[in-house]
């Protein structure tokens, strides 16, 4: 049974490419639409509908209503079960059917063009493959065979169709389409702005904060054209959102400020306000390029065809009257001295804060606007600078925060209380308080009192270590005086061979800082903070030089119970021959990945659970029956095999005097290097047996020889270098040698 109302809170309407989420309602009079970005409610007259279809896309179900003028409404994320309410609605409230529409799903790009209404619906056989709403069209061009179309852009909308081209070849049967033909269609329903016949009035020079300059300004019927030294805008009127005039903070200047949407694009430069200034006494009389009769006709007596007066006052009247629109002035609010606007900060830009009657208004750079509606909470916090100004945070409900800084604390109580009168949400103030104006000093001078700062603590320990460091590294600079010190003090530091002094071994060596602090307490002196700190250092830096004792490992038990593979491991086990038939060239890892994505899509993952079930059922029951060993024994670790050390290769040593030629050797010297031959073989024996005896050794005890490698290698001991037994002898053993022989 179909109610009186439909209400669907979770509904996109299609502008432009772009999804517009809002809010949905059917009634007798019509459908509303309420954007949840703008906050604009879009009304639909009953007797206006036309149409409905109903078809597949791709956030659910779309609901499209064809109007009689021509212009369609889009209606996304409906669910399947929402079309008989809707069928049923429509059928009785509205007299209008709801038709099923079947989409073309073969993909082809080569089918007919048909247009309904502002609709181009490309169709492939019976079935409709795409729509183009001929009003998102900015500009067409036709080629030799071809129809070009260019689109608005949207910036609201994460992918913009930029471009699209319709071959469309020649024919003589007058049926069918022809490209004049296809043309003429979509510049009759496109949006192309065209500036043909005469302006209704235009303002010369007319100053501009954004964009920023002097333009131009000619009044066309259905858009506003700006004409400036660089750039010229065209604006439309069906994409001005609202109208405001506000008064400048000097008393000498009105602001006419435009909001846009679509903004007007120029580069990658995007302007969604247009504001005007005008001076209040500027005065201004203007002729309007229209007949009494269409001024009465189509503005209803808003216009007369001869205006005077202030310049502000005429474009205002001119606006509201060709765009439709309300003009938004200054509530109730004034600051201290009177003034409909707040001085203060946005970033780095001053700037003036409008609180409106709905909203706050932000002027110039950028221009900014909050309706109440969005706003989740305000903020009063204290400025970063002087304690004169205060800081105003404004929290949109979707996470967006707007900081408005530098404003006085003598504007505090008056915008603390429109804030209050307006029921929005103060983010620091507390409930007993609710309701209550409070006093800027008492708001920010004491709320910190009593209250822990994280940061200021961690400040001032980060300062008292830095302080610690440098006590610790500074010591007391001294002047150098050689004739002041003594004698053998400056003898003994350049001396080659410096006599020992008394008491200086190493027993009784001593620190100068310990005997100075030993010198203070027993002269009976109190010792001081630093000194403190710098001792206990001291402890911490004694304390962190002990060795860390390693944590034993436990013994591994042989009769303890397995744990059972997981269902995952089981079934890998047997499917990884599986696997590395299929994947030859994997590795384990590359095994391992693959086996996991077989076992996400793997559909009887049960049959190994259960499997995995029992395994770990009779575990349990297997750990319940074990008693673990009272004084388990630990392995015996296995004795490490030395390394044998390369023995050095053996360097002959260098023999001294004069070097004799083959021939002039006689037998007595070739006897004599025999013998030596002889006895370096005898050595080399010898060196050989010492490595083996010391390696044997080595391997026996298990132990290295303390200062040395072991047994034939150099040992090194502190400050001396001896050899051990069969080690390389050194050059001058070897010179003794040749001079014993």
């Amino acid at each position: 049974m179909a109610s009186d109302v439909l209400d669907y809170p979770d509904i996109a309407q299609e502008v432009k490419g772009a999804m517009n989420g809002g809010r949905l309602k059917l009634n007798k009079q019509g459908v509303l639409f309420k954007n949840n970005k703008t906050g604009i409610v879009e009304q639909v007259h009953a007797e206006e509908i036309e149409v409905g279809k109903w078809l597949r896309a791709a956030r659910g179900y779309e609901l499209k209503l064809f109007m009689k003028n021509g212009s369609v409404y889009k209606y996304d994320g409906f669910k399947d079960t929402d079309r008989s309410d809707l069928a049923s609605f429509l059928k009785k409230q509205y007299e209008v059917e709801l038709e099923d529409v079947e989409l073309s799903i073969k993909g082809w790009n080569w089918g007919q063009a048909d247009f309904n209404g502002s609709e181009l619906d490309f169709r492939v056989g019976s079935k409709s493959a795409f729509n183009i709403p001929l009003g998102n069209v900015s500009h067409t061009t036709t080629g030799k065979n071809e129809v070009i179309l260019e689109f608005h852009q949207n910036d609201d909308a994460e992918v913009s169709l930029m471009e699209m081209r319709f071959y469309v070849p020649p024919t003589e049967d007058s049926e069918k389409m022809s490209l004049e033909k296809f043309h003429e269609n979509v510049m009759a329903k496109a949006d192309i702005i065209q500036a043909t016949g005469d302006a209704i009035t235009s303002l010369d020079q007319i100053p501009c904060l954004t964009p920023r300059g002097r333009y131009d300004i000619k009044i066309f019927p259905t858009f506003l054209q700006l004409h400036g030294k660089t750039f010229d805008y065209k604006i439309p009127y069906t994409t001005v959102l609202r109208l405001f005039l506000l008064p400048h903070k000097d008393q000498r200047q009105m602001l006419f400020v435009v909001s846009l949407d679509p903004p007007i694009v120029q580069g990658q430069t995007r302007y969604h306000f247009l504001i005007m200034s005008f001076a209040k006494e500027e005065m201004i009389e203007l002729e309007l390029n229209m007949s009494e009769k269409d001024l009465l006709d189509k503005y209803e007596g808003k216009l007369q065809s001869e205006m005077s007066g202030p310049i502000f006052e005429i474009v205002s009247r001119l606006m509201k009257a060709l765009v439709a629109r309300k003009i938004t002035v200054p509530g109730t609010f004034r600051d201290s001295k009177q003034n409909h606007a707040i001085t203060c900060s946005y970033k780095s830009n001053n700037g003036f804060l409008y609180p409106l009657e709905r909203g706050f208004m932000y002027v110039h750079k950028p221009p900014i606007h909050i309706r109440f509606d969005e706003v989740g909470c305000v903020n009063f916090a204290r400025g970063t600078g002087s304690t004169r100004y205060f800081d105003f945070e404004i929290e949109r409900k979707n996470g967006d925060v707007f900081v408005f800084s530098s404003i006085e604390k003598d504007d505090y109580s008056h915008l603390y209380e429109f804030v209050s009168n307006k029921k929005l949400r103060v983010k620091n103030r507390g409930m007993k308080d609710k309701g209550k104006s409070k006093d800027y000093d008492e708001l920010f001078a004491s709320d910190d009192e009593g209250m822990h700062d994280a940061y200021l603590e961690q400040m001032k320990a980060e300062g008292r270590q830095k302080d610690d460091d440098d006590d610790s590294d500074s010591s007391s600079d001294e002047d150098f005086n050689p004739d002041q010190g003594e004698a053998s003090d400056i003898a003994e530091e350049y001396d080659s061979n410096p006599s020992p002094s008394s008491g200086s071994s190493d027993a009784d060596y001593e620190p100068q800082e310990e005997k100075d602090d030993k010198e203070e307490k027993e002269e009976g002196e109190i010792d001081t903070e630093k000194e403190a700190k710098k001792r206990k250092k001291k402890e911490k830096k004694v304390k962190s030089d002990k060795p860390k004792t390693k944590r034993k490992k436990e013994p591994k038990d042989p009769n303890k119970p397995k744990r059972p593979p997981t269902a995952y491991f089981l079934w890998l086990n047997k499917t990884r021959p599986e696997l590395k038939e299929k994947y030859p060239d994997f590795g384990v890892a590359d095994i391992a990945k693959k086996g996991g994505e077989w076992w996400n899509k793997l559909e009887n993952q049960q049959e190994w659970k259960d499997k995995a079930k029992i395994l770990k059922e009779k575990y349990d029951e297997e750990m319940k029956d074990y008693v673990p060993p009272e004084n388990p024994e630990p392995e015996e670790k296995k004795a490490k095999k030395p390394k044998k050390k390369k023995a050095s290769p053996t360097v002959s040593p260098k023999k001294q005097g004069t070097f004799k030629s083959k021939e002039y050797i006689s037998s007595e010297d070739s006897s004599a290097s025999e013998k030596e031959d002889d006895k370096s073989k005898e050595d080399d024996d010898e060196e050989k047996k010492s490595e083996a005896s010391g390696g044997q050794a080595d391997a026996s005890g298990g132990e290295e020889a303390s200062g040395g490698g072991g047994s034939g290698g150099e040992a090194e001991g502190s400050g001396d270098e001896g050899k051990a037994s069969g080690g390389k002898p050194s050059d001058e053993e070897m010179d003794a040698d040749d001079e014993s022989d």
